[in-house]
């Protein structure tokens, strides 16, 4: 079967892709986006019913394009995000086919390039670029055997409290998604235990401007590599019913259990380790630190915002707290189902070039692989602390397309080189 030829092959449709194929057509760069279910498929599917972004409107998009029908500090729904970039890849004209599954990449032996089979025929392509972002395979981690009679499910599964059977609920994780999802099925009416680990506690808003403009003007949007020790601590940060803070002491006053990091399971019962009330000052002490940054910022350049002293005001330690659970009998405890909000794993299993350490993580700087001709876009620290947002991600594909542009011109300057050679020019 013959294939087909692109210059350039791009691995997925959501916010990478889309942001991808917009730089590479204003690079008038040939290029072809695959997407194995439809635009932006993940915010549809594969997220809870009452999701809504992180950032505000204003901030939580393309530069190209506002959203129509917000208000710009408004938190667009997973639905408006979705039809979102269905409005922008309509708006830039980009080259997508949805239904399209990539099965394998190779590079070619003997010719430049790579080919790569697809659910629709074979192509060969110059440059490959994964945009298939960080949220890939579900990870829960193997403490609870399937065994036990318990319903598990990740949170990608999770779509709203009524597809939990009766009983109280366990959420392991204490990042943006597992916060919502407790508070969420606590107002059920159902016993909600929360699994906190360490975390970011950032204020929602603060003096009068949301957290996002706070860690633009402070430069930590930028940050290029995460601190030492935490390279995997979530941000614990809302954007639900309308936008708060995330405050650990309040969940537990509407009547949410805290308790520790998850270890393990044995016998029916759930072991936690004795690290809620570090996780927590952790927390709170990264929260006052940005109140003090944005407080010193606003005396440094004269700004006329509004003083906010009570958002220095900690809530009473709750008993969870004070008189941690470390052991939980599940049956005893009425608990007939855990969700699991333990983020993802990557899965490039179709990517079959030398692009991959030992752990199957990507080599790359910035997007550029160890393997000449692949890129990656969309990973979480990509080049940034902002690489894997919405916004971010179209700031990583802008160097990705200039670093393929690059090549594009060495490749010329040798075939025109070749050419002179031969006394065809």
């Amino acid at each position: 079967m013959s294939s087909q030829e692109v210059e350039v092959l791009v691995v997925g449709a959501g916010q990478a892709g889309v942001a991808m194929s917009e730089h590479l057509s204003e690079r008038g760069i040939p290029h072809l986006v695959l997407e194995r279910h439809r635009i932006a498929e993940r915010w549809r599917s594969e997220r809870w019913d009452s999701l809504v972004a992180n950032g505000p409107a204003w901030h939580d998009r393309f530069p190209g394009l506002e959203f129509s029908d917000l208000e710009p500090g408004a938190f667009a729904s997973k639905e408006q995000v979705a039809d979102y970039f269905v409005a922008y890849a309509e708006k830039i004209g980009a080259p997508i086919r949805c239904g399209v599954e990539v099965t394998s990449v190779r590079r070619n032996v003997g010719a430049a390039g790579f080919r790569v089979e697809t659910s629709d025929g074979d192509f060969d392509a110059r440059y490959v670029v994964a945009a298939t972002g960080p949220f890939q395979q579900p990870v829960i981690p193997a403490v609870v055997p399937d065994a036990a009679e318990l319903v598990q499910i990740h949170s990608s599964s999770y779509r709203n409290p009524g597809q939990l059977p009766e009983g109280a609920v366990l959420v392991v994780g204490a990042g943006s998604s597992g916060v919502q999802i407790a508070a969420e099925i606590q107002r059920t009416g159902r016993q909600v235990y929360l699994s906190v680990g360490p975390h970011d506690r950032p204020p929602r808003s603060y003096r009068g401007r949301d957290f996002c403009w706070w860690l633009g003007v402070l430069g930590m949007w930028d940050a290029s590599t995460p601190p030492l020790g935490a390279e995997h601590v979530t941000i614990a940060v809302s954007g639900a019913d309308g936008g708060h803070t995330v405050d650990f002491r309040a969940l537990a006053e509407n009547g949410i259990k805290l308790v520790g990091r998850t270890v393990s399971f044995d016998n029916g019962t759930m072991h936690f380790a004795p690290d809620l009330r570090d996780n927590i000052a952790n927390g709170d002490a990264h929260y006052l630190e940005l109140l003090d940054e944005a407080d010193a910022y606003i005396e440094r350049n004269g700004l006329d915002l509004p003083e906010e002293p009570d958002a220095r005001t900690l809530r009473p330690d709750p008993e969870s707290l004070t008189y941690p659970i470390l052991d939980l009998d599940l049956a005893g405890a009425g608990v007939a189902s855990i969700v699991w909000a333990t983020g993802f794993a990557v899965d490039y299993s179709w990517l079959q070039v030398d692009a991959f350490d030992e752990n199957g993580k990507p080599r790359q700087q910035r997007g550029v692989s160890s393997e000449p001709g692949v890129y990656f876009l969309g990973l979480p620290w990509q080049s940034r602390r902002g690489s894997s947002f919405i916004w971010g991600v179209w700031h990583d594909a802008k160097y990705v397309a200039d670093q393929i542009a690059i090549q594009q011109g060495y490749l010329a300057q040798n075939e025109q080189a070749v050419l002179v050679a031969s006394g065809a020019v």
